[in-house]
């Protein structure tokens, strides 16, 4: 079994919200102190997080990234358990079971990441542990929902930017760019993050360019170890399919292993 830690909250920002009078919206980071479980975690894992004591269940949220003793995730703000850890002060506490789960396997060459929504944080730290340049590829719904793409840039080659609107970047999907990017060639894997269907769009397009692919799997999870099954998801076993846990047995999986 993972560890259970105490971390103190050294910082909760929100870093986008809903202005326009459209239906509620807004994404928090929370940066936690942590020397254990930062030491510990890799690009692709996830902590889960005891959201008050009326919340029965933990919440996953995938690492966005580690400095030091410091540790980084992010989340949007839905239900009663993120609202309450929407108001978690400074030098409050949290406790978080983790790193659980298997990470990206990250090559020595060049990688391209992919991230949708708040698929973008977890692939952030994938980016910054990538050993060779990185190419990413963000998509969101409109200019509002934008996040971290300076952090990005920082630790990216290219970064190419879209909006289901055209508000801000290329107007369309993450696969035109990963499409003309593929293309070029010289790329070994791409890692992607987010919404199923946009995953099995990255997958194919993967598949068809022969370049190695892994994703990482958002799916509801109850325990986060492996034991409720909550979580269960279809992969291939030799000529048949199997039921694996997206919490214990991913929540990276290789494409070509997943019956989408």
């Amino acid at each position: 079994m993972p560890d259970t830690y105490n971390c103190e909250v050294l910082e909760n920002e929100r870093i986008a919200w809903d202005a326009a009078g459209r239906p509620a919206f807004a994404v928090h980071e929370i940066a936690f102190e942590c020397g254990e479980l930062a030491r510990a975690a890799r690009a692709g894992q996830f902590i889960h997080v005891k959201c008050g004591d009326r919340q029965v269940l933990r919440r996953p949220f995938g690492v966005c990234g580690v400095n030091g003793d410091t540790v980084r995730f992010a989340f949007e703000v839905k239900g009663e358990g993120t609202r309450w850890l929407s108001g978690v002060r400074c030098g409050g506490n949290l406790n978080i079971l983790g790193p659980l789960g298997n990470g990206f396997k990250i090559p020595e060459g060049r990688a391209v990441v992919v991230g949708g929504g708040l698929g973008a944080p977890p692939i952030l730290f994938a980016a910054s542990s990538a050993k060779g340049g990185v190419t990413a590829i963000l998509g969101f719904r409109d200019a509002g929902r934008v996040i971290m793409a300076d952090e990005f840039r920082t630790v990216c080659d290219t970064v190419y930017l879209t909006t289901d609107d055209g508000s801000a970047g290329v107007r369309g999907q993450v696969t035109g760019p990963l499409e003309d990017v593929l293309k070029s060639g010289g790329h070994d894997v791409v890692m992607s993050c987010g919404q199923t269907a946009m995953q099995k769009a990255v997958a194919d397009l993967c598949a068809r360019y022969a370049v190695p692919c892994q994703v990482s799997l958002e799916e509801r999870m109850g325990c986060g170890v492996g034991a409720c099954l909550v979580c269960a998801c279809a992969t291939k076993s030799g000529a048949g399919t199997q039921m694996s846990r997206v919490c214990r047995d991913g929540p990276v999986f290789d494409a070509g292993g997943l019956v989408w």
